[in-house]
């Protein structure tokens, strides 16, 4: 069973070995559902495909989230203007051909108004993982053979999970976006989860759904969702 803690001036669930998460319903208002575990690549795996996800930093208990409403973006529904269209031309793309680079280039990028990073060492070791066994994925521009910007997340079934993006030249981590979008398309990917919102994808054509949706979209679409526990 999972302990329950006072965290933060409110109780939260802490998780222990086995994994298991409580009801996505359980979680607090701003989306925090559970603290603790670990970044195994199954546990991290399972969290996704119930609608959950790891965010903490350094030196902070893992977190477990699922906010309600969720950011997402319809790759259908994606706005490409025309002067992207034009800069994405001057990229070369390539797919999952360096993800580990991308994934480090993200956790040192700096962030306006943001100090530090989530992306941990363990994070980094676990979705590298995910990579190597088929479901993390790297979207990545070259500029003269130099990688300056791209995206990574996870694939399950016919769900993207977006996880952060990194750019070390204008339009670069756009392009990879762009890049994202044609590979949803041909591979008839229905939603890309950006997990939170932002002034750039909110630019694309994301939109807010509820987390009931979200978890819909799981259900159909990502070949092996199974809720782990009763109604």
């Amino acid at each position: 069973m999972l302990e329950s803690h006072y965290l933060f001036n409110m109780t939260i669930y802490k998780l222990i070995d086995e994994i298991i998460f409580p009801p996505v319903e359980e979680a607090e208002e701003d989306g925090l559902l559970a603290i603790g575990g670990d970044l195994s690549p199954l546990r991290v795996l399972y969290a996704l495909s119930l609608g959950i996800f790891p965010w903490y930093s350094k030196d902070e208990p893992i977190m477990w989230w699922s906010p309600d409403p969720r950011f997402v973006v319809f790759p259908q529904k994606i706005k490409i203007s025309k002067s992207l269209r034009n800069s994405h031309k001057k990229f070369q793309h390539k797919i999952n051909s360096n993800f580990e680079a991308v994934i480090k280039n993200c956790a040192i990028i700096k962030r306006k108004g943001e100090t530090g990073t989530w992306i941990t060492d363990e994070m980094i070791k676990c979705y590298t993982e995910l990579q190597r066994a088929g479901y993390g994925y790297s979207f990545e521009s070259y500029l003269n053979d130099e990688l300056v910007g791209g995206l990574y997340g996870v694939k399950l079934g016919k769900v993207f999970i977006g996880e952060s993006m990194f750019h070390k030249v204008t339009d670069a981590s756009k392009s990879a976006f762009v890049m994202l979008k044609e590979f949803c398309l041909e591979n008839n990917v229905k939603i890309i989860d950006c997990q939170m919102e932002t002034e750039l994808l909110r630019n694309f054509g994301g939109e807010h759904i509820s987390r009931k949706e979200y978890i819909e979209y799981l259900i159909k679409y990502s070949g092996f969702y199974t809720k782990n526990y009763d109604k």
